[in-house]
């Protein structure tokens, strides 16, 4: 391949991954199993619990169900390929696969942004105008918003794809990470990147920001309502639900943020960063949504019962 090639003279990538002793490369598989079979058991629990279970039929939970396919979605979309390459010699992805993995990528976890500022704006209604939630939190206001973050999501991913996939590549076609993620396919381009750092931009302003400001803001409000209990033990129980869900909100954009806004002076340390967004996040939100809810708790020990009673 000759120095400027264009994307059409590309067939394959190479995946570096973690560059790491070739004998640690069993521990980072069976590292990676072990947390992707918590997140695969974990949220294919919640979205059958909340199907099944006719009681847990609310906005809450609709979007809990689809936080959970959001969250085994992009894991899967990036995992499997992770661990094959961990135990094999040729870590090569196809053109194809490259730009097919980094699509789904992007769709999934823009729209997992949106989802979750569906859920808190939900939570914001639910605590602050409780007598109005079943008005301002319809079925199909919720089938919208979903829907909606969907479409936001693909507008997003493909646009994405289209200027960091349209670019020239040079000699090398070694990019250092464990997927294809966009910053190191563009470290291997010969193009001018104004045009690609232009629409990261305005995506990040005009898709992104709106999210997190529409959560901070749904926050400050429920804080707000919250500090008004008269109840300490209420205030305590409400501060626990609302803190553990900023927990995992604050790791999911927190890691993203650190691997896309920041100085890549450590490749090493992003690798891990993207760890944390890819398979801790997912793994801890069923976890979260689940032991610390009655309703799902409640309605798990009801599926036990039933399966021992036919058993």
């Amino acid at each position: 391949m000759g120095g400027a090639g264009n994307h059409s003279d590309v067939t394959d990538f190479i995946l570096v991954g973690f560059r790491v002793r070739p004998e640690l490369h069993l521990l980072l598989f069976l590292l990676f199993l072990l947390i992707y079979g918590m997140v695969l058991l974990g949220n294919l629990s919640m979205i059958g619990i909340i199907v099944t279970d006719s009681q847990l039929n609310t906005p809450m939970y609709f979007f809990l169900g689809n936080l959970s396919f959001i969250d085994l979605s992009y894991s899967t979309v990036i995992v499997p390929k992770a661990m094959v390459d961990f135990l094999s010699e040729k870590k090569t992805v196809s053109f194809a696969g490259c730009a097919a993995q980094f699509f789904l990528f992007a769709l999934f976890i823009v729209t997992e942004g949106f989802v979750r500022a569906a859920m808190a704006y939900g939570r914001f209604i639910a605590i602050c105008n409780p007598l109005l939630y079943s008005v301002h939190m319809s079925r199909r206001l919720c089938t919208q918003l979903v829907a909606g973050s969907y479409f936001c999501g693909c507008v997003s991913s493909i646009l994405q794809v289209s200027v960091t996939f349209s670019v020239s590549f040079c000699a090398s076609r070694v990019i250092d990470h464990f997927y294809c993620d966009s910053y190191q396919i563009e470290k291997i381009s010969c193009s001018n990147l104004l045009v690609n750092k232009m629409v990261s931009l305005s995506l990040a302003a005009f898709i992104i920001l709106p999210t997190i400001v529409v959560i901070v803001v749904s926050y400050i409000y429920i804080v707000t309502t919250v500090l008004r209990i008269p109840s300490s033990e209420g205030r305590k129980k409400a501060f626990s639900t609302c803190s553990s869900h900023l927990g995992v909100v604050s790791l999911l954009y927190g890691t993203v943020s650190f691997v896309y806004l920041t100085s890549p002076s450590n490749p090493e340390l992003r690798k891990v960063a993207s760890v944390f967004y890819i398979l801790v996040t997912p793994m801890l939100n069923p976890l979260i949504y689940s032991l610390r809810n009655k309703d799902v708790k409640q309605a798990l020990g009801k599926i036990l019962r039933t399966k021992k009673a036919l058993s």
